[in-house]
């Protein structure tokens, strides 16, 4: 159970996420009828996000995971990413749909569609859970937004603080007072 103070405010109630979640599901399954669809969660983050979202594709499909790291111990992405972990199976030939928790600057997924793209799929196309366009440093397509949100630290439904927290079905608003401040 997580200690109240720690939440400023539910951003994002379980009810209102399932229903973005069901309409996302629906609109890819339509888009990528008749394809081999790759759905490629980026870890950790998306893992909550994945596992509803791929009961709510009505499609053949198969998944695949890559961990990457931009973020280091701190809140704010260093820029600096690295592949923690690689794909399994190779990705030329397939439509491929990266499943993200939320896109921040861009420089991370921005990063990461240029090196799958040198694999040669048929299609890269991005679904994010949650996007913060006010804090774009690099200008990524995506082809599937959850939700469009302020720039304020959030956690629950996959993402963490402090990696914790990431069984929350719903997106809080971290209160100020953890920040964080450098």
């Amino acid at each position: 159970m997580i200690d109240p103070s720690y939440i400023s405010e539910i951003l994002i109630p379980s009810d209102t996420l399932q229903a973005r979640i069901a309409e996302l599901g629906a609109e890819i399954s339509r888009d990528y009828l008749g394809q081999d669809l790759l759905l490629l969660a980026v870890l950790k983050g998306s893992a909550l996000f994945l596992s509803d979202l791929m009961r709510q594709i009505t499609i053949p499909h198969a998944i695949d995971f890559m961990a990457i790291s931009s973020y280091g111990s701190g809140q704010e992405s260093s820029g600096v990413v690295r592949i923690l972990k690689d794909l399994d199976e190779p990705i030329e030939g397939r439509s491929v749909l990266i499943v993200e928790d939320i896109v921040d600057t861009g420089r991370t997924l921005d990063y990461l569609t240029r090196m799958l793209r040198t694999r040669q799929p048929a299609s890269l196309r991005i679904c994010t859970l949650l996007n913060k366009p006010s804090r774009r440093e690099v200008a990524v397509p995506m082809d599937y937004i959850g939700f469009d949100i302020s720039d304020r630290f959030v956690f629950g439904y996959g993402l963490d603080y402090n990696q914790l927290y990431r069984n929350l079905p719903y997106i809080a608003v971290l209160a100020p007072r953890f920040y964080v401040r450098e």
